[in-house]
């Protein structure tokens, strides 16, 4: 089950990074049914298991935390293998329930946020944002939603999918490049985004978020990042970017171009007017 989560994580199965740290801590459990001679041997198959599950995806903070808080939680703190399992196993459901309760509520107090008649520009693919609209909607908010379609993994036509599956919600998607034409034209009330993590004074979510940012603080669109507090990291914690297949830009290679394709951009706070957590509202 480790290997497989981590195979997983360095292939992006899975889009949310909240989703990640929490199928990371449940894989850990695996080690709780494994045989042990000494506790010395326990500890450093958790360790290296917690490393490779972390280091699947440098770029998520809220898996680094959370195998870094389940290792601390459980090293030096037991005398016998059972004692070290038996941590272990209630280290890993405080930090599912940690993620996932961040994540929820969250979502909850970007919900109250939205009005009715709304109109708002998303991007790519952010299970959170899509939770809070959907709260939005249930309780009879009409929204109407511009969805950029995120290439190259067209993530936004599954965000746009969603939220069209929504009854008062009209959802729109339009190509990448033109976010700044809808910012001018479309005028929506907000840019609203999910996050990687905010590492400083830098957002880095999925790229095309920054010229987004940019391009709405040009029109004076306010931007409105929304994700659980667990993201944001004072120190601790250095992030890496990542470079995504050359594959999924062009399928066939030619002689003389080098592909990018990075999967996350780093955008500077100061274009963010708010970021909306499980902790509340904080504006910038």
């Amino acid at each position: 089950m480790i290997d497989e989560t981590v195979a997983e994580i360095r292939e992006m199965q899975t889009h949310s990074s909240s989703v990640v740290a929490v199928k990371a801590a449940r894989a850990l459990g695996e080690l709780v049914d494994r045989e042990y001679a000494t506790l010395d041997e326990f500890e450093r198959d958790l360790d290296h298991n917690a490393g490779a599950l972390r280091r699947a995806n440098p770029s998520h903070a809220s898996l680094h935390r959370t195998m870094r808080a389940i290792a601390e939680s459980v090293t030096g703190d037991a005398e016998t293998v059972a004692d070290a399992k038996e941590l272990l196993g209630t280290a890993i459901e405080r930090e599912v329930e940690r993620v996932e309760t961040g994540k929820r509520e969250a979502a909850a107090n970007a919900a109250r946020t939205f009005e009715d008649g709304e109109t708002f520009l998303t991007h790519d693919y952010s299970s959170t944002v899509l939770e809070a609209v959907e709260t939005a909607a249930v309780e009879g908010t009409h929204m109407t939603a511009y969805v950029t379609e995120a290439r190259p993994r067209f993530l936004g036509r599954k965000t746009a999918r969603t939220l069209a599956g929504m009854g008062p919600v009209d959802s729109h998607l339009a190509v990448d490049a033109a976010a700044g034409h809808l910012l001018r034209e479309v005028e929506p009330d907000r840019v609203v985004v999910g996050m990687d993590c905010i590492v400083g004074d830098t957002l880095y979510n999925r790229t095309g978020t920054f010229p987004i940012a940019a391009a709405a603080a040009e029109v004076g669109v306010p931007v409105v990042v929304v994700g659980s507090g667990t993201k944001i990291i004072d120190g601790g914690f250095r992030f890496e970017n990542e470079s995504r297949p050359p594959s999924e830009v062009m399928l066939e290679p030619v002689d003389g171009i080098t592909l990018e394709n990075p999967a996350y951009d780093a955008t500077p706070i100061s274009l963010v007017d708010e970021v909306i957590t499980d902790e509340g509202v904080r504006e910038f």
